[in-house]
């Protein structure tokens, strides 16, 4: 039978959607680990969990999206070759996954992007194409590659089949935690988060969906306060991966961020920092800003832990040089570790 929630978003993306994309991606991505955290679990008394999917092969969840989304293409499509706008880490995913069908991808990227993002991109055997200051920018790029090549736009979070691939990690979070109270989420174009909480509120509707993100341009969180898509000034953020617009024309995760997901959470760039830094000192992870939030919004104080709590570390692709910066600027004798 299928849910009242569950039929508010039939016109995106189902749960026969996500287990389609569980059993099309298993063998391509790992389940990720759900861990505790003995500092912050102490720090808020309750149990803290870490959802690793910072462990990636990519270093990042994109890779569960770009991956369904790619097999999910016809072999004439495969063929004809991908394109995408991206902060990074979908560009990245998408192409390994093209890569891994060989496919040709062209990844389109802002000059905000930093550099060690794109040279992983380049790396994979994609062409990496910088164009402009904004995802908007790069998206206008793809936009002519689709017109002109014939290329396929896989997006990094307005796609059903990229939101489902998502989904997956919500579904074993859920299994692996059936308890939780709530779930803390990077908030960006609403990719993660809204696959997530279809996952997780099919199974467990009482749990809450928190989505966190930057004071510094977190595009769904105005578009949510608009009432709609709107486009939002782009600047420079330790959580770049959360930058960009959602696009004047989303169809799909803007409606499901509006009807899923319960609270939203900004944070400064000091706060953001400091969850940098906690993660590696205290945890001993290494993890960008993007996938730091949830941490960040518990040791600000603005998310107070009320039951387990499960936080998504969504990726590590942090320019090292800023992570040693980071951490010198706290914890000097650690520079050498960083």
């Amino acid at each position: 039978m299928v849910s009242s929630m569950e039929q508010r978003v039939a016109k995106a993306v189902t749960m026969t959607d996500v287990l389609a994309a569980r059993r099309r991606i298993a063998s391509h991505v790992l389940r990720s680990s759900l861990t505790p955290s003995m500092s912050l679990s102490s720090h808020t008394g309750h149990p803290i969990l870490f959802k690793n999917e910072h462990q990636q092969l990519t270093g990042s969840f994109k890779l569960r999206g770009a991956t369904n989304a790619v097999l999910s293409l016809s072999s004439e499509e495969q063929q004809r070759g991908v394109a995408a706008a991206s902060t990074g880490n979908h560009g990245r995913a998408l192409s390994h996954a093209a890569l891994a069908t060989g496919a040709k991808a062209i990844i389109c990227m802002s000059s905000l992007v930093p550099t060690n993002k794109v040279e992983a991109i380049r790396a994979l055997g994609a062409e990496a194409r910088i164009v402009g200051k904004s995802q908007d920018d790069a998206q206008r790029e793809v936009d002519r590659l689709v017109a002109e090549d014939g290329l396929i736009d896989i997006p990094p979070f307005d796609r059903a089949e990229i939101i489902a691939g998502q989904a997956t990690l919500g579904l074993e979070i859920i299994e692996d935690a059936p308890e939780l109270d709530a779930v803390l989420v990077p908030l960006s174009g609403g990719g993660l988060i809204a696959g997530v909480a279809l996952a997780i509120k099919t199974v467990s509707p009482k749990t809450r969906i928190i989505g966190v993100s930057m004071e510094r341009g977190a595009a769904m969180v105005a578009c949510l306060a608009a009432g709609r898509p709107i486009e939002v000034d782009e600047l420079e953020t330790l959580a770049d991966s959360l930058g960009g617009g959602i696009g004047l024309s989303n169809r799909y995760t803007f409606g499901m961020v509006r009807d899923l997901v319960d609270e939203t959470i900004l944070l400064t760039e000091r706060e953001i920092a400091g969850a940098i830094v906690h993660a590696y000192v205290h945890e001993r992870e290494v993890i960008e800003g993007a996938a730091a939030v949830g941490i960040g919004a518990i040791l600000s104080g603005k998310f107070l832990a009320k039951g387990p709590t499960a936080l998504v570390l969504s990726g590590r692709n942090i320019d090292m040089g800023v992570h040693a910066q980071l951490i010198a600027e706290t914890h000097p004798a650690l520079v050498g570790d960083a």
